[in-house]
């Protein structure tokens, strides 16, 4: 796509057949369930061409949120093992954790950063960090790059 492509979201039911079956026919692929692109447009009842033309063009949201490298930067209260929990969260979730950055604590806190890589997550991204807000001992936690 070009450098100045512009993205909306936009609800599934709005969008013309075509771009839910290239959608689906992607699925079908990379799932492996069909082998070729001829065998799983056929499946979907689409031309090889239509799905070439729109292929790089449609992903689900959750696919684009979740194949790229991403920052998130918690506060943690200073206690034995909140930070072990958190990393828990991201290797059951699929996360590949590239960096992690702690302060020294200060008036019982520290802040925590950690890169990861979210290609390979099993679970939307806004999923993973619920969880980690949820932990005991998490103060705040957001997306902070990616």
């Amino acid at each position: 796509m070009a450098g100045n492509s512009k993205y909306y979201i936009v609800e599934a039911s709005a969008l013309p057949e075509v771009f839910l079956k290239v959608a689906e026919t992607k699925q079908l692929l990379s799932s492996g369930e069909c082998q070729t692109v001829g065998e799983a447009t056929r499946r979907m009842g689409i031309s090889r061409s239509a799905f070439y033309k729109y292929k790089d063009a449609i992903a689900p949201l959750q696919n684009l949120m979740a194949a790229r490298i991403l920052t998130f930067q918690m506060l943690l209260r200073d206690k034995a093992g909140v930070l072990s929990s958190i990393l828990s969260i991201f290797a059951d979730s699929g996360a590949n954790i590239l960096t992690i950055n702690q302060s020294i604590p200060q008036n019982g806190c520290a802040m925590v950063t950690i890169t990861a890589e979210t290609t390979d997550l099993d679970c939307p991204v806004e999923t993973l960090l619920h969880q980690v807000e949820q932990t005991a001992d998490v103060v705040r936690a957001e997306i902070i790059a990616g």
